[in-house]
């Protein structure tokens, strides 16, 4: 063991040296940071060196997953974890005065994506990596991530991101393999000697420049990558510059810049809607014209490309994956029509993730021209060709024909780009799929049911685990031995403990060590005192209305006001706490989250329920801070309407910490309960058949609040000022037809039967004994969840790996 710790010194040393001419001991903290992270790139580039080199004989096929999102996270305790090391790092740190906990705190956040799409992607890579899968990830690399939030009075403010000021040492740049992408210009079209051919002109060309983040996976041999693509101009104009048109040298390097500089940028302009465009084809031009390079420097034809590639769209932001893989094999690379159809059709597959129709991409005609025009031609003939296969499934629908194609009304529609051409379609939760087979893509699958299938989401359970929650996974080491390390369904060993009152006694002790945890940073960071013996209730996730944490801010409410009114009844001391980001353009979602601050101020400043009811919104909702969370969290909240989540990933990580879940059958909750049965979960809520009857019949929230004056005492609470400011908007979001249909997304018709879940939590609670046994048996049926098992399904049945 000594003679490992002095080789690692001496190669962190060397490092030190080469970086900052001093010994490691010498450096800063900041500095030791970028030592430390070095090294561990340096590593696995080598390691990755030599992965390739084992596979390079039998050339394997290879998946490249295509997302605009990957949220990382931080990749200093992740690495040093796959790798090994972190015990031996923590020892020699310490010996030359650093503490490796103070390096983890210095290690951001990669911020390049928004939520569950993004982090799906991240486990996936990971878990790829970790099951010797060779892969690639392509993405962008937004200067400025997913923004800072803070609240500000109640009301969220966004603050730039800049992720790549400490994170930027974990890229490698290949400025060497740039790749040029063409937007905007004309397109000319003819024949030559029979032969066709096209030219774009007075075009704008921007370079893309990949930035490699190797991924590490637990316990591996392999080492994979995340590409990331930073936009550049070609060159200077050095004339203008000489002329003293200083300005005009340097705006078209900031417009090509500007491509890359920002995660989703607001769309409700058409500037937003152009940039976003160009992102896309960014992304999808340069990823495929490097994988195209790659193959044929490899196989020297891409007529075998099926054989060793599988490119997969992970929702529609990609999409345009399939007019520029036509491109390139047409235009650069010779073929026919149909011979490049083919390949294309057997290389692409799609994943969707929303059962929502304004959540399918859609691009206006003129501005898909605009930007892309011989992306354009080629979608033209796409929906052309697709209309006469459509017509002849369908022979005289031309109403179902219009709505099927990929051009329509005006519009350029991604979901059915997808649709048209890849060989498998998935969806990622069991009801998720059955929706899209029976509803949003039934259509289509009636043409074809052999291309669609299920495989649900699952989680990196050794990052929301194994690091997350060291205590735990000690104990379940002691328990049940290491097998679940590598094989989460060992996890299935816990049951037999379930009836052990020293196990639940222990089990119930580490929650509560992670209930300190997260108090002591509620406290530095809210400011406000939680009593860790209290329930925390935790509802984590992106801010949107179907996710109703708004029927959860009701529901509280109506706790509080039966208190109020009960004072010395028993009850359950509860805790909930939210974190959550709402788009920045989404104003609605804005404003919940400055209801929940309101309902928090008068919550914990009421002398009467403060001890028994708080509210807690911790700002700046990242994957760290869920790190934090959800060890902590007692109550899982996945509370959405049944028939709109398409899976959820939250209920996942939240589970296997031993969490309950208090949810709708909807998402992936379905399988949850299949898992753990309706005694060791809280189900609410109509199903999904039960609210589209609701729809059919003529939903109106009116006639369940006149039937329920304990909730319409509620909805009065948001517009007398009660809170401190009115909440007009929210309130008429839910009683009448001002944004739409009035509650879209039924929290009212909800509302009664999720109040009475929540009263049979806190019955429950007080139980230690029985709620413990819930929580065991919710760690030990969550190894299906595991995204080892989802990217074995992937491989088996659509990558064909």
């Amino acid at each position: 063991m000594q003679k490992k710790h002095e080789q690692l010194l001496t190669r962190l040393n060397e490092t030190s040296i080469r970086l900052f001419s001093c010994n490691i001991a010498e450096t800063t903290e900041k500095q030791a940071y970028k030592v430390l992270c070095t090294l561990l790139r340096e590593t696995l580039a080598q390691k990755r060196k030599e992965y390739q080199d084992s596979y390079k004989e039998n050339d394997r096929k290879k998946v490249y997953y295509m997302s605009m999102e990957f949220l990382v996270g931080t990749s200093l305790r992740n690495n040093l974890y796959n790798l090994g090391m972190e015990e031996d790092c923590r020892q020699v740190l310490k010996s030359q005065g650093f503490d490796i906990e103070a390096l983890y705190g210095l290690d951001p956040d990669a911020g390049l994506g928004n939520g569950g799409l993004g982090r799906l992607a991240s486990c996936y890579l990971d878990c790829l990596t970790g099951n010797d899968l060779p892969a690639t990830g392509f993405s962008i690399r937004y200067e400025f991530g997913i923004f800072k939030q803070k609240i500000v009075d109640g009301w969220q403010l966004e603050f730039p991101d800049n992720w790549l000021e400490r994170g930027e040492v974990w890229l490698q740049p290949r400025n060497d393999e740039s790749y040029a992408v063409k937007f905007g210009g004309k397109v000319s079209e003819w024949y030559d000697n029979g032969r066709f051919r096209v030219a774009q002109t007075g075009y704008q060309e921007v370079i893309a420049v990949p930035y490699d983040m190797y991924i590490s996976g637990y316990n591996s041999k392999a080492v994979n990558k995340l590409v990331l693509w930073s936009a550049k101009l070609p060159s200077f104009d050095m004339n203008a510059f000489s002329r003293g048109e200083y300005v005009r040298s340097l705006e078209q390097n900031t417009m090509a810049e500007v491509i890359s500089k920002v995660l989703y940028p607001a769309d409700n302009h058409i500037e937003g809607k152009r940039l976003r465009l160009k992102q896309q084809y960014l992304l999808v031009s340069a990823s495929l014209q490097s994988i195209l390079s790659e193959h044929i420097k490899k196989h020297k034809t891409l007529k075998n490309l099926p054989d060793y590639v599988a490119i997969h769209i992970n929702d529609t932001h990609p999409a345009l994956c399939v007019p520029e893989l036509m491109r390139l094999l047409m235009d650069e690379n010779g073929f026919g029509w149909d011979e490049a159809w083919e390949i294309a059709e057997k290389t692409l597959s799609y994943t969707n993730h929303t059962v929502m129709s304004e959540a399918l991409e859609r691009w206006s005609e003129w501005l898909f021209e605009e930007q892309l025009p011989r992306i354009y031609s080629i979608v033209k003939e796409i929906d052309k060709r697709f209309r006469e296969k459509l017509n002849a499934f369908y022979p005289g629908d031309f109403g179902k024909i219009n709505y099927m194609a990929v051009i329509g009304d005006g519009e350029v529609r991604m979901a059915n780009l997808c649709l048209s051409c890849c060989h498998m379609i998935n969806g990622v939760s069991k009801l998720h799929t059955e929706i899209l087979k029976d509803s949003i893509f039934k259509d289509y699958y009636q043409m074809d049911n052999s291309r669609f299938c299920n495989v649900t989401n699952g989680i990196a359970y050794r990052r929301w685990l194994c690091q997350s929650n060291p205590e735990l996974t000690a104990y379940l080491t002691k328990l049940i031995g290491k097998g679940f390390l590598k094989d989460a369904s060992k996890l299935e060993k816990l049951l037999e403990f379930k009836d052990d009152k020293t196990v639940l006694d222990e089990l119930a002790r580490i929650k509560l060590n992670n209930k300190r945890r997260l108090a002591a940073y509620i406290a530095e960071k809210n400011g406000v005192n939680v009593d860790p013996n209290s329930i925390f209730d935790v509802q984590i996730k992106r801010l949107h209305e179907y996710k109703r944490q708004l029927l959860n801010v009701l529901q509280i409410l109506y706790m509080y006001n039966y208190i109020k009114t009960h004072p010395n009844e028993k009850f359950a001391p509860r805790t909930f706490i939210f974190a959550a980001k709402a788009s920045a353009g989404y104003d609605m979602a804005k404003q919940i989250i400055s209801l929940i601050s309101a309902v928090s101020n008068l919550l914990n400043s009421d002398p009467v329920t403060r001890d028994k009811l708080k509210v807690v919104f911790i700002e700046d909702y990242r994957v760290s801070l869920a790190e934090l969370i959800v060890p902590a969290a007692e109550i899982s909240e996945q509370i959405s309407i049944a028939g709109k989540e398409a899976s959820g990933t939250g209920n996942m990580k939240l589970m296997i910490n031993g969490a309950v879940t208090l949810g709708t059958m909807d998402g992936a909750n379905v399988e949850i309960f299949e898992q753990v049965g309706r005694e060791n979960m809280f189900l609410f809520g109509m199903n999904v058949d039960e609210v589209n009857e609701l729809w059919r019949k003529g939903y109106d929230p009116n006639e369940f609040l006149a039937a329920d004056s304990a909730l319409a005492d509620v909805i009065n609470m948001l517009t007398s000022g009660v809170l401190g400011k009115r909440f007009d908007d929210v309130a008429a979001s839910l009683v009448t037809s001002r944004f739409g249909v009035a509650d879209r997304y039924m929290a009212i018709a909800d509302f009664a039967d999720y109040a009475r879940a929540q009263k049979e939590v806190g019955e429950t609670y007080l139980d230690k004994d029985k709620f413990m046994k819930m929580s065991l048996h919710n760690i030990a049926k969550a190894g299906i969840f595991s995204a080892d098992r989802s990217v074995m399904e992937y491989a088996e049945n659509i990558w064909k790996m």
